[in-house]
């Protein structure tokens, strides 16, 4: 099994942080996050992962609340899909996380 994990920053106040396991090629678990730093503390703005055994996305508001949504995808798929998603929205996400949206 293959260990792949770092934290990208994006911002003075936002990072991307990425964890994933593979065996052979094949991903067999993951979770991808954007975290913002708000009142001296790290908060995660939105979660991929695929923790509670299928691919899925959790979003964040600085209320704690939470939103779950699974996505019909791949592990592999997933982990891909949420790459590219918060290297283009990060800015989007942190900024209606800010805002309690």
């Amino acid at each position: 099994m293959n260990v792949t994990e770092y934290v990208v920053p994006l911002s003075e106040n936002a990072r991307k942080r990425h964890y994933h396991e593979s065996n052979e090629g094949r991903v067999t678990c993951f979770c991808f996050q954007l975290e913002v730093f708000v009142n001296n503390a790290w908060f995660v703005v939105i979660r991929y992962d695929s923790s509670h055994g299928f691919a899925h996305i959790d979003q964040y508001k600085l209320n704690a609340i939470k939103v779950k949504k699974e996505l019909h995808l791949s592990l592999s798929e997933a982990l891909t899909f949420a790459d590219e998603d918060i290297k283009e929205n990060w800015k989007v996400y942190q900024k209606r996380f800010l805002e309690g949206k």
